[in-house]
């Protein structure tokens, strides 16, 4: 779930830390990477991870020719059943710029960290020259006069714009559904829900159609679409990447993030996104580390059988690697914070949706959710707003004391496996009603509460087949230690929590 725009809280970050996730981190895989680029062939190509591929760009063992026309293959192949990517740019001047791509190259010029890279950009920002509707019928044929911030720095970063990623309508709710483009299917089970709303992200990743994608998260859009779709999504700490400016009073919590199908890559696009340079591989140990597991905060919050079960077989691997895990959470009301969360979402999102609100004609074209965000919005005075914020201050003190005892916490990606794709939103969960359309997401929504970052890895499969992940949370500004144990995670889990959708066999 999303916010329309891309807030920046005042908080510091460690910068050396955050420098260190980039081009040079995890070498190792990087240099696997690059060794098993050189005989790839063309239907191999859209397999390779981003480091490997950006190696392979740079050595000129595969041009950018090669790799767009590669994926766009993918993308003609595959899209039909899912509706991922939208928007979709014409094969000829895509290629064209590949070419020009390619030429850069051979002049020896400098480029960049994603040189070459065929890249859709979730359409809630804009993309200069690209349809940008926001899953809006009002904006149906808008055509965006000018980049976003984060895909300025992506152009920068030299990737080409191939088109957009599918979206709910203005970001709302985790499930991947519009007017304008229709709904975006599972990865792995084209009946069930994509997630959201960074859903046409974690769908064309997983099934090779676009090596990096971009993401944003206000109440989960990186996370739960990520865990449903057997990818890794980022959440950096407020603050991290790029926005349009830093509100340090009441900050917002929407960010923009990564989406990757390692982890390395991963730290790759982060860096991009954040604007750190490059810098050396990381090195932090995570031997000992302790861990707390929220599981259900208590019995605070409900699951759907199967969910807790598939993430404990996780937390197996967290305590192989020698990390002890203890059931534990913040000391606070989980549904005090929860009330506050959706207070200051409706004053927030609501602000923003409130000039069509007020039109009737384009209230009329707004989904429900979106007039329930407004008139959240407006029922609050400004004493309501002050006292949200006083508890959101409260709920960030106690997962503060909560990471004097503990490095990390883990908490599932959603409190659901995937729903049926033509269901707007659960309505209850083992038996408990839900109040409102997200409060199915009520895990994701209190940790965007707290500010803190949220690193979603692959969980696993539940009975039915479907998958699942699980948040690695950090304190605020500790990006580096969310890396370093979802890579060490990653290395020693396996296949055992990633395989490939039946699409790609």
């Amino acid at each position: 779930m999303d916010a329309t725009r891309d807030d920046a809280g005042g908080q510091g970050l460690d910068r050396r830390a955050v420098m260190r996730l980039g081009l040079g981190v995890f070498a190792g895989a990087a240099a696997s990477s690059a060794s098993g680029a050189a005989a790839a062939p063309a239907s191999g190509i859209v397999g390779m991870d981003a480091v490997g591929l950006q190696a392979a760009i740079r050595s000129r063992t595969l041009s950018c020719a090669e790799v767009m026309a590669a994926h766009l293959d993918q993308i003609e192949r595959l899209n039909p059943a899912v509706n991922a990517i939208v928007a979709l740019q014409p094969r000829e001047a895509l290629l064209a710029q590949a070419r020009d791509h390619d030429a850069q190259l051979a002049r020896g010029e400098a480029v960049g960290p994603l040189h070459g890279f065929p890249h859709a950009v979730k359409d809630l920002q804009p993309v200069r020259g690209i349809r940008y509707t926001q899953g809006s019928p009002m904006f149906r044929d808008r055509v965006a006069v000018a980049d976003g911030p984060g895909a300025e720095r992506l152009r920068k970063a030299g990737a080409i714009f191939i088109g957009k990623t599918n979206t709910p309508e203005f970001g709302l709710g985790s499930h991947t559904y519009n007017p304008v483009y229709g709904a975006t299917r599972n990865a792995y089970d084209q009946r069930k829900s994509a997630g959201g709303s960074s859903g046409g992200a974690a769908v064309a990743l997983a099934l090779r159609m676009v090596p990096l994608a971009d993401g944003s998260d206000y109440g989960g859009s990186l996370r739960n679409p990520a865990g449903w779709n057997g990818v890794f999504g980022f959440r950096p700490s407020l603050g991290a990447t790029a926005g349009r400016g830093r509100e340090v009073w009441l900050a917002g919590q929407g960010v923009q993030g990564p989406m990757a199908r390692t982890v390395a890559d991963l730290a790759l696009l982060h860096a991009v996104q954040s604007g750190f340079e490059a810098g050396g591989a990381l090195t932090e140990s995570i031997k000992g580390k302790r861990i707390g597991w929220a599981g259900d905060f208590g019995g605070a919050l409900p699951y759907e059988p199967g969910v807790l079960e598939t993430c404990r077989g996780a937390l197996k691997t967290f305590e192989a690697l020698g990390c002890p895990v203890e059931e534990a959470f913040p000391d606070y009301a989980v549904e005090k914070a929860w009330q506050a969360f959706v207070r200051l979402r409706g004053w927030q999102t609501g602000n923003t949706l409130n000039a069509y609100y007020r039109d009737p004609a384009k209230r009329a074209l707004l989904k429900p959710e979106a007039v329930f965000e407004v008139e959240t919005g407006l029922g609050m005075s400004a004493f309501d707003v002050l006292s949200e914020a006083a508890v959101r201050a409260e709920w960030s003190q106690a997962v503060s004391t909560f990471f004097e005892r503990f490095d990390y916490l883990i908490v599932p990606t959603a409190q659901v496996f995937p729903f049926d794709v033509a269901q707007t939103w659960p309505r209850a969960i083992a038996g408990r009603t839900m109040r409102t359309y997200h409060e199915w997401m009520a895990a994701q929504c209190i940790i965007t509460l707290a500010g803190c970052p949220s690193l979603a890895v692959p969980a696993g499969f539940g009975p039915g087949g479907q998958p699942m992940g699980v948040q690695i949370i950090a304190p605020l500004g500790r990006e580096a230690a969310c890396f370093s144990l979802a890579a060490a995670y990653e290395a020693a889990a396996g296949a055992a929590v990633v395989r490939p959708s039946a699409l790609l066999r």
